[in-house]
């Protein structure tokens, strides 16, 4: 059978048919299925839009950078596309993992430097560390809408590596940390630097994937995110050894290897990156790209089937203060936005302060950091399970209940267990709570789905990362020193 639109599901609201005004009529596989109905496959075959007008509405504008692959009348089959989306997986997704790799390590060693006694070295308490966190989270969410705009206008391949370069450098620095004010501004300027990161990725991502296929690279992206975190375990448990080497605590020689490694990454990303699935070609990448003619227009014409609304604008067309505005003013986006202020405060407190909890339990500065990685297993596992759930299913929201339901009695039984519970006892039940299950990818893939166009999808990504890390703002305050208590 040909296959003409890989994605024959009916598009949510607002995908695809918000920006253009006209209901989509495509000839999917679905309408020429049945065996009894051959000659009409082929007569059905010949144009992915029913009507002539409908084409001609649908077509992507001229300055799109895929518009000389665009063809109506295209055709193509399942294996051909199946053999392209494997190639973008290997070729983009892929390193996609890796630079957001990059981002865990430099984010979270500082969770392994706590371990290292970083907060007494430096002469810091809780609170202290509870207003560098803040810090880098404000710094963070305030930086999310002008970077993804940024990004939008040089597009992302070409930001992107420019902000992995700028907090390796920063990250690197924190190995000269002399004491409080250092510490604030150090966790300022990374925030700043790494602000619409993760938003600018998933822009990028939606050039490559359909709205079908972009939940389980979403989840293959925050797999990489908590890998790092087993990963960053291990590299601490080397690292911290290197304590009293030059007279550097363990801590500082984490910071400073860490971040060079990042910065690593992000300059072979610059040269790495294409710029869209029809710009492939470089002295880099090959005189002649990864892709050849067909291939390209495979990639081209799916996506558009998908959602034309991709079409509206080319990879480095900035969005105007006008489109900004219509943007934010759009209402039935907020929802979404609201769920991303809270569906992470009730792991997010544990988790930041696991291994400061593993330490007041007893265990070691090595132990801690290794006894972590149970939690980062549970949690890829819990993250890969129910995204195939939810894309099984066809249930999005339902789905990202499943978080709360598993937390709820873990919180209430760590709460209310008697101080003198067995050590391992409290520890287990930690672990259950980091490693619960994480709907993050699930609620961004509906994000950029019901964001009717580019634009709105540019900003609609940033606003509800934003609004995570907002979250994380409320989640950093919930432990603090009271007068008479212990660090």
């Amino acid at each position: 059978m040909v296959h003409v639109d890989p994605a024959a599901q009916p598009l949510v609201a607002g995908a695809g048919t918000a920006s253009k005004g006209l209901p989509m009529e495509f000839s999917t596989s679905q309408d020429y299925d049945s065996d009894d109905n051959s000659e009409s496959d082929v007569e059905l075959d010949s144009k992915a839009f029913l009507t002539d007008d409908v084409t001609d509405h649908y077509a992507p504008i001229e300055s799109y950078e895929g518009r000389h692959r665009y063809d109506p009348n295209f055709r193509w089959d399942e294996e051909e596309e199946r053999k392209v989306v494997r190639k973008i997986d290997i070729r983009i997704c892929s390193w996609v993992c890796l630079a957001f790799f990059a981002l865990q390590l430099d984010r979270a060693n500082i969770v392994q430097a706590l371990s290292d006694n970083m907060l007494d070295d430096l002469g810091l308490n809780t609170n202290d560390y509870n207003t560098g966190q803040t810090i880098f989270y404000v710094s963070f969410l305030l930086a999310e809408l002008p970077s993804q705009l940024i990004s939008k206008k040089l597009g992302p391949e070409r930001w992107i590596p420019v902000q992995m370069v700028m907090w390796s450098l920063i990250a690197s620095c924190q190995a000269f940390l002399s004491g409080r004010g250092s510490f604030f501004v150090t966790r300022c300027l990374i925030g700043i630097a790494e602000g619409g990161f993760i938003p600018d990725y998933i822009l990028y991502l939606s050039y490559w994937y359909t709205g079908g296929e972009l939940p389980r690279r979403l989840s293959w992206f925050w797999v990489a995110y908590e890998f790092t975190s087993i990963v960053g375990a291990f590299l601490a448990f080397g690292l911290l050894r290197l304590g009293g080497v030059n007279g550097m605590e363990g801590w500082r020689w984490l910071f400073a290897i860490e971040g060079t490694i990042t910065g690593l990454i992000g300059i072979a990303t610059y040269f790495y990156l294409p710029a869209s699935p029809t710009e492939t070609a470089s002295w880099f990448r090959g005189k002649h790209g990864w892709f050849n003619e067909r291939e390209e227009k495979i990639m081209v014409n799916r996506i558009l089937r998908d959602d034309p609304s991709k079409g509206d604008m080319h990879n480095r067309q900035a969005v105007t203060p006008k489109l900004l505005w219509s943007s934010l003013a759009d209402w039935e986006m907020w929802p979404m936005y609201i769920i991303g202020l809270s569906f992470l405060i009730p792991v997010q407190p544990v988790t930041a302060y696991l291994t400061l909890n593993l330490k007041a339990l007893g265990f070691g500065i090595f132990a801690t950091n290794l006894l972590t990685i149970p939690a980062y297993v549970l949690f890829i596992i819990n993250l890969l399970f129910w995204t195939s759930v939810s894309e099984r299913t066809d249930q999005r929201f339902l789905t990202g209940l499943v978080s709360q339901i598993w937390v709820f009695p873990l919180l209430l039984a760590l709460e209310w267990m008697p101080d003198n519970t067995n050590a391992w006892v409290k520890y287990m039940f930690s672990i259950l709570i980091v490693g619960s299950p994480y709907v993050h990818a699930i609620n961004v893939a509906i994000t950029s789905r019901n964001a009717g166009s580019v634009r709105l999808r540019t900003v609609a990504s940033a606003l509800y990362n934003m609004f995570v890390q907002a979250s994380n703002l409320i989640s950093s305050n919930v432990r603090i020193d009271l007068p008479g208590d212990s660090q």
